[in-house]
Parts: structure tokens; C-alpha cells; sequence
């Protein structure tokens, strides 16, 4: 019976050690939560061997952040609004989308330092024959106005008056504004940059006081139970300090005009 017994141990031994293993080498692995429709933060082009790559200045700062944790970067891409939801439950361990902290993410998330201050706050995209009629906050009260769902530019649509037309990805709000289903979108201002250089016939509208710069964070799950944002927080202030970061989102603004999203 001693026999046994000790066979018996030495057996569940061996399968908690396997155990141990299995969950380790889930952990080798950093599942980076994005949206990836949103140039030059996050964004999806083919590269020289014809291939689909993720690219963009958020896409870089994962990967950093992968590669000071010893671990492997795994991108999963899906609709904006379900990013918050993702991370709450675990499903991503990081969410890097230039997302802004506000109340209602906070009840979900917990949020790293700042990694980039945006210049110019939100841009709101007109048709370029319409631009003259916009001049105004006053202009957009009761116009039809695009904003990606679940993002603070929503707020943005109803600070000036305007009835929401959401969508889950930016191409779709660009493409109505193009075809003349809305009378106007509002995005963040790089991100307005970026479909404006391609869209000729679009125009941007400046309104004064709306859409303040708000800074980009990185999020990960409530209470970060995973012990990731004191690793984040240092690589965050590694690649301020030694610029790395401003190389970056300037190869991201010249790759961006090869995105297929």
C-alpha cells in the first residue's frame, strides 16, 4: 500500500508540474487588443512579400512592450466597442487603440501613464463642395454626424447638437460621408489627417472649443491582476526618454499612406 501510495504522489506530481507548464507557456504570450481601422495608430497594410501586416505607432508601443516582458505579441483585432468589454474579462490582456480614459472606461479598465498628448483634439470631416455651410457649432445642430461607436466622439456628435449615425469601423463612416449619407464625421485629428490626405474631395472643419486633446493610455484588465502595468509604466518612460517613440509615429505617418484599412 505504501507503494502505491507513493506511485500515486509521484504521479499527481507530475501532472501539476504539467500543469505548471501548460500555464506558463500560456503566459509566454502578450494578447495585444486593438482596432485596427485607425491610421496612423493602428492600422493593417501589405508588406513587401505580400503579405497582411499590423503597423501603426500603437502596434510599435505593444510590440516594446511585449518584447521588455520576454514575450510574444499576439494581435487580436476587433470592433472598437468591444475592446472594453474584452479587457474586462481578460480576453486580451492589453488594449492600445489611442483610447482616452474617461469614467465610464474606468469602471472596466485600469490605465497606464500617458504615451502620447495628441495635438488638435478631434477633426471634423465635411464633403469639400459643403465646407462653406459649416462655420459654426451652431452649423451641425440637427445634421446627421458619424462617429465610430464607443469612442468619446460620440459625445462630441451630441455636444453639437447632432443626430448620431454610429458605426463600429472608420472606413464605413468615411465611405458615407463620401457618398453623401451623412453631413459629416468627427474623428481624432491624426486620424482625420490620414483619410483627409486620401480623399480629395473631403474637407475639414474647425470648430472652436469642441473635442479637447485628451491623452492616450494603455489599458489592461481591472485591478491588473496580471501585475502587468509596472512593466508597461517603464516602458512607456523608456521609449519618452529616448525618443524612440517620435521615430516611430514618423515612420507610422509615412507607412500609413500604404493601409488598407
Amino acid at each position: 500500500m505504501k507503494k502505491i501510495f507513493a506511485l500515486a504522489l509521484a504521479l499527481c506530481m507530475v501532472f501539476a508540474l504539467c500543469a505548471c507548464g501548460s500555464s506558463s507557456a500560456k503566459s509566454e504570450k502578450l494578447v495585444f487588443g486593438t482596432s485596427a481601422d485607425y491610421p496612423p495608430y493602428e492600422f493593417i497594410y501589405v508588406n513587401d512579400k505580400g503579405e497582411q501586416e499590423y503597423a501603426g505607432i500603437d502596434v510599435w508601443l505593444a510590440q516594446q512592450i511585449a518584447a521588455d516582458m520576454g514575450k510574444e505579441l499576439e494581435v487580436v483585432n476587433m470592433s472598437f466597442d468591444s475592446l472594453m468589454a474584452a479587457v474586462n474579462k481578460g480576453d486580451v490582456d492589453v488594449v492600445l487603440a489611442a483610447i482616452e480614459e474617461n469614467e465610464e472606461r474606468l469602471a472596466a479598465a485600469d490605465f497606464s501613464d500617458p504615451y502620447i498628448y495628441p495635438e488638435g483634439g478631434c477633426m471634423i470631416l465635411v464633403q469639400a463642395a459643403d465646407a462653406g455651410n459649416f462655420t459654426s457649432a451652431e452649423d451641425f445642430a440637427g445634421k446627421s454626424i458619424g462617429a465610430q461607436t464607443g469612442t468619446t466622439k460620440v459625445d462630441i456628435v451630441t455636444e453639437l447638437g447632432g443626430n448620431l449615425v454610429g458605426e463600429t469601423v472608420v472606413t464605413d463612416l468615411v465611405n458615407e460621408l463620401v457618398y453623401g449619407k451623412v453631413d459629416a464625421i468627427v474623428l481624432d485629428y491624426a486620424v482625420g489627417e490620414s483619410y483627409l490626405a486620401s480623399n480629395s474631395d473631403l474637407a475639414s472643419v474647425e470648430v472652436e472649443g469642441v473635442g479637447a486633446a485628451l491623452p492616450y493610455e494603455v489599458a489592461v484588465q481591472k485591478g491588473d491582476p496580471k501585475g502587468l502595468l509596472d512593466s508597461i509604466n517603464k516602458t512607456i518612460a523608456k521609449v519618452l526618454a529616448d525618443g524612440s517613440l517620435d521615430q516611430a509615429i514618423a515612420d507610422a505617418e509615412v507607412l500609413q499612406e500604404q493601409s488598407i484599412t
